[in-house]
């Protein structure tokens, strides 16, 4: 084969995409076909990073939004020499393959972020920009630029429908992060056909609108006019960049080129064979000549920029030891030396001093204690600071002068009243790298943020989600407000650590936790009312960290266990003095945890013999069953609440005292 053009680079990504989803029978043909030549520009051109080294610091992001496009990237990894073989290109869609139908962060190296459910692809892109930009305020020098990456990412015109997508265009318009480039699939070809009958925007005009520099009417089969729109991106200095680049779905395909069928099936044999004859593509299923891979690999610079960057990284350290040494030290992720011990004290202290605060203060107290330590914690609200209480005495907002100390050390988000746009982005800040992030609403507005707090989970990303206004407890606002399935819902997410604290020592408990989880979330909820602070020796305190523990104990062997969280655990110690010397008092601030536990320890604390159990939670009542078995007792709610001050919420859905003796006296 003679030295291969653009157009032959792009069309083996084309033909790795078709062959594989025809071999798996299951997949998206028309996407990577129709994106290919953007991305071979990009990844020869642009992209700098080093596939013999996938985490290198330094590196861009690549995002792939419209993540159903999966091939695309799984070829673009394979021809740039990432660890992804032919051999894994035909195990795609199959059971643990390094080719999943979507990408996953976890399974094939290279990529940065899963992505599948559209829109948050993008939204965790601009959480990762937002990284770079707050990592080069901190840690740049005018003369050592040591972070200096872009962040790339293509998305469809699905991601562009979906409501997220809006939230964080927004946001990164007003963030002003002009290393961010995200390219537009314009194809007017979705799932259900041509998208001039439900997607009309004026997509140009609505970024422009929102700060965006707006690169328009690319044609994205032209790699000239890419490689100009994408030097036009690179110049802007003050805003992030979309370039709308127009494409044939399926291009190549002689049938199904620009039409729906080519979305998500296979092209078929036949169609295959003539799309081969149609581009010129006279090499079989899966084989790539070696001049294509020379082609591709021609511009691999990886291991050169990577020695660069070390090269530039040692000048820094030896001009600014203490910066290089927190900057590394973030990067691996490891905690500051002493912070188990400083936290353990505050808790200590906590404990001693008895605090009686509603557990969103102690909260904000056990942040106070913290953020102090840890430079790497940046936290923020859907436009509820005030309720949430996440602001602290150290807060910086991101939007600060970035030459002046606050932008230097910004560690504050103001995110408006978007909050699946702010946990998307939490999730991007904390895959980024030295970030832990925090985000917060109301625990009824976790529905809009579900999906981002599952990908959280699914992906193994440190973020940490604050719900506060926990149950209804918080009153007046009414069932709207109150939120009833929640706790149930985020429990039921696999790999998602929920903590409910009863009061200040388990909120900071729970907090350190959540902090010190470097492979996954954690929800950490809270209430509006003051909560009384339960009286525990040292041990009993070590334990809360395992999930539950035993608050309270009977005399001799126990007969009857109450098992509570959050609020309910002083309305279940009240209930046990009534009760007599034989009850035990499980306080459970988180079930994931403690179901973690080995199975000596949880018959310790629930000892199979003690079928009399009553469960306390202000929530579904279900959700307790496993526990308390279908002979035990749950004192729930199963309905929607009520607006109504707290005195007559609490005695109205059956959470007195009364009910609790009477619940545990019915099991005999």
């Amino acid at each position: 084969m003679t030295t291969p053009s653009r157009r032959d680079l792009a069309n083996a990504i084309r033909f790795l995409a078709a062959d594989a989803v025809q071999a798996a029978n299951s997949g998206h043909p028309g996407m990577p076909m129709g994106m290919a030549d953007i991305a071979e520009v990009l990844w020869n051109d642009y992209y700098s990073h080093n596939p013999n080294n996938p985490t290198w610091f330094n590196r861009d992001r690549f995002v792939l939004s419209n993540g159903h496009g999966s091939m695309l990237q799984y070829a673009l990894l394979h021809l740039s020499g990432y660890d992804v073989s032919l051999a894994d290109l035909k195990q795609f869609r199959q059971l643990d393959s390094k080719t999943p139908g979507h990408p996953e962060n976890f399974m094939t190296p290279g990529i940065e972020t899963t992505t599948g459910p559209l829109g948050q692809g993008f939204a965790n892109a601009v959480g990762m920009a937002l990284a770079e930009k707050l990592l080069a305020q901190r840690f740049n020098k005018p003369e050592l630029q040591i972070v200096d990456s872009r962040t790339w990412v293509f998305m469809g015109d699905g991601c562009l429908m979906e409501g997220i997508s809006h939230e964080a265009a927004s946001l990164a318009g007003t963030w002003g992060l002009h290393k961010l480039v995200a390219f537009w699939d314009d194809n007017k070809i979705s799932i259900d056909g041509n998208t001039d009958g439900w997607f009309t925007d004026d997509t140009p005009a609505r970024f422009e609108a929102y700060g965006w520099n707006v690169v328009r009417g690319v044609d994205g089969h032209d790699a000239d006019a890419i490689k100009a729109a994408i030097e036009t991106a690179i110049a802007s200095s003050d805003k992030p960049t979309l370039i709308c680049c127009r494409t044939t779905i399926g291009f190549g395909s002689p049938a199904k080129a620009g039409k729906e069928s080519s979305h998500g099936a296979p092209l078929g044999k036949d169609e295959i064979v003539a799309t081969r004859a149609a581009l010129g593509w006279e090499h079989g299923p899966f084989e790539i000549p070696q001049a294509i891979y020379d082609g591709w690999r021609a511009g691999n610079a990886g291991l050169v920029r990577e020695d660069q960057w070390n090269t530039l990284f040692d000048k820094y350290a030896q001009q600014y030891p203490q910066l290089a040494a927190e900057l590394t030290r973030r990067a691996h992720g490891e905690l500051p030396e002493g912070f188990s011990a400083a936290a353990d004290a505050f808790i200590a202290k906590l404990q001693a001093e008895g605090p009686v605060v509603a557990s969103r203060k102690a909260s904000q107290m056990a942040i106070e204690a913290y953020a102090p330590l840890l430079p790497e914690l940046i936290g923020g609200s859907a436009d509820l600071a005030h309720s949430n209480l996440t602001l602290w005495k150290g807060s910086k907002s991101v939007t600060s002068d970035p030459d002046s100390d606050d932008g230097r050390d910004a560690n504050y988000i103001y995110y408006g009243v978007r909050e699946f746009a702010m946990t998307a982005i939490s999730n991007g800040l904390g895959l980024h790298e030295c970030f832990i992030p925090y985000d917060a609403t109301f625990l009824v507005f976790s529905d809009y943020a579900r999906n981002a707090v599952r990908m959280s989970a699914l992906m193994g990303a440190h973020a940490i989600h604050v719900y506060t206004h926990d149950s209804i407890g918080l009153g007046e606002d009414g069932p709207t407000h109150q939120p009833i399935e929640h706790l149930a819902s985020l429990r039921y997410i696999p790999h998602n650590d929920v903590w409910r604290p009863c009061d200040a020592v388990e909120s900071a408990v729970c907090w350190k936790a959540a902090i010190e989880r470097s492979d996954g979330p954690s929800c950490l909820v809270f209430s509006r009312q003051n909560l009384a602070h339960q009286p525990r020796d040292a041990q009993q305190v070590a334990d809360i960290a395992r999930g539950g523990y035993v608050l309270k104990d009977s005399v001799g062997a126990p007969e009857l266990i109450l098992i509570a969280t959050g609020s309910e655990v002083g309305l279940a110690m009240q209930a046990a003095e009534q009760l007599g010397d034989k009850v035990r008092v499980v306080s459970m601030p988180s079930t994931d945890v403690f179901d973690r536990q080995d199975q000596a320890y949880r018959e310790s604390v629930l000892p199979n013999s003690v079928r009399r159990r009553v469960a306390i939670e202000a929530g579904v009542s279900d959700f307790w069953r496993k526990y308390v078995g279908l002979d035990g007792a749950v004192i729930g709610i199963d309905s929607f609440g009520a607006s109504a001050p707290i005195e007559a919420l609490m005695p109205h859905f059956g959470f007195t005292v009364e009910h609790v003796v009477e619940a545990a006296k019915s099991l005999g």
